[in-house]
């Protein structure tokens, strides 16, 4: 029996759209996605680009609201530009609206480091890792941003969601918090403090990451499910599962790991066709890592071929894209989760036009068996 099969959705805007029509479309896909069958529904945190999904709680809402039955949550706010008391406090009133049907997933994007707080350089570099497969798995070498981005326009633009000079705690402290928060046990110096709503809702925090760093650890060490985030950095998804396993211990939540993995994928009803569906995301994966964020999603018909430079740039991502038939994806997402040995797969697909999108999840949730 395949493992289960859940959605990730960043509320993409396409070229020639806009906001509102890409929220719009995401409140139908949820709908459709609890009628195939599909486990979660997960939306994403970003901010200044071209995709809709700024306020994971709002649009969570909206989703339960059209829904009847699929679990919801967040793939994942991001702590570093808000509070633990606010997590819980908002997530906790979707618990209250809609219970036993809301995730609560976090993440470590936004911390602002002090200095005492950003890592040390090792004294030795790590040997390269080299572009290789597992079990028909692409692990592709590390990307590495730097060079690329304009750090001094990302930095200002996305300080302005903080408070001037603020410092993030510890992702560690904020998730603890969050925890302490849920079960009633948080305290200000003598004082009890209680998150109303969110005290004792029974809320427990999914963990994103994408390294065998904090965040894998956290979630092991706390015994909290851990994400990993294939779809976005396949070069070391792999590794940040062992890390997880590797520091996990049995916790009320949980009695073992439970590791869920990412893919991005595009499934047609060909071949042919479904990499014609996915000619625009070699574009709109550079523009991710050239820019600030994403563009508007780019119609394929009109895309042409990527320059040498920018292929080089992206074909770590193209290669680990799963495309073609509902078979041909099936066999790689059957691959991935034999890899890691995932509970869960979640997946996200882009496609310039709503229809195709909603075929595609169609395809592969009948070809999973979610669905007759």
């Amino acid at each position: 029996m395949n493992v289960p099969l859940s959605v990730l959705d960043l509320s993409p805007i396409s070229a020639g759209s806009d906001p509102a029509t890409a929220l719009r479309n995401t409140i139908e896909l949820a709908q459709r996605a609890e009628d195939w069958g599909f486990r979660r529904y997960w939306v994403a945190e970003h901010h200044f680009v071209a995709v809709a999904s700024a306020a994971p709680a709002v649009l969570i809402g909206q989703i339960a609201a059209a829904t009847n039955r699929i679990r919801v949550g967040a793939a994942a706010v991001q702590l570093g530009y808000t509070t633990a008391v606010a997590v819980v406090e908002s997530f906790g009133m979707l618990e209250a609206f809609y219970p036993g049907r809301i995730d609560l997933g976090v993440g470590r994007s936004g911390q602002r480091r002090s200095e005492e707080h950003k890592p040390k350089k090792p004294k030795e570099p790590r040997p390269p890792r080299v572009w290789h497969e597992v079990d028909g798995v692409v692990v592709p070498t590390p990307f590495d941003l730097r060079g690329l981005l304009d750090l001094e326009q990302l930095q200002a633009t996305m300080g302005i969601l903080q408070q001037p000079e603020a410092v993030s705690p510890d992702f560690a402290e904020q998730v603890n918090d969050i925890l302490a928060l849920v079960d009633g046990d948080y305290h200000v110096g003598s004082f009890d403090v209680h998150a109303v709503p969110g005290e004792r809702s029974g809320l427990r925090p999914w963990i994103f990451g994408s390294t065998r760093g904090q965040s894998a650890r956290v979630a092991g060490a706390l015994g909290l499910p851990f994400v990993a985030s294939y779809h976005i950095t396949p070069a070391t998804a792999l590794e940040a599962i062992d890390a997880y396993r590797d520091a996990f211990v049995p916790s009320a939540a949980l009695a073992k790991p439970y590791v869920v993995v990412s893919a991005d994928v595009v499934v047609a009803d060909d071949s042919d066709t479904a990499q014609h569906l996915a000619a625009g995301y070699g574009h709109w994966v550079y523009s991710i890592r050239t820019g600030v964020g994403a563009m508007p999603y780019p119609d394929p018909a009109s895309c042409p071929p990527l320059t040498e430079e920018q292929f080089a740039l992206v074909k770590d991502r193209l290669a680990t894209q799963f495309v073609g038939n509902a078979d041909e994806v099936a066999e790689r997402l059957e691959a991935l989760q034999r890899v890691t040995r995932a509970d869960e797969l979640v997946i996200t697909s882009v496609t310039h036009r709503h229809c195709d999108r909603l075929r595609s999840h169609e395809l592969i949730a009948k070809r999973w068996g979610l669905t007759e």
